[in-house]
């Protein structure tokens, strides 16, 4: 059976992302990066895949609940 990730997303503008990644040994990482704002429910795909990675102690304000469960990914 799979084990479903946590992916959160944040819209810091109309046409930026932020978006927070689980990974699979209790991880995560989170990355940023601008979509066209039209659907940031589909966009938010394109910042996981193509997203620059924020700095860690950026990424644990936006995402406290990664910061408090996971371990961060280098």
């Amino acid at each position: 059976m799979e084990e479903r990730k946590r992916v959160r997303y944040l819209a810091l503008d109309k046409r930026v992302l932020a978006v927070a990644v689980e990974g699979s040994v209790g991880d995560w990482t989170a990355y940023i990066g601008a979509v066209a704002g039209k659907n940031h429910a589909e966009e938010y795909l394109e910042v996981y895949l193509h997203g620059s990675k924020l700095y860690q102690p950026i990424a644990e304000i936006l995402f406290p609940d990664f910061a408090k469960t996971l371990v961060w990914r280098n």
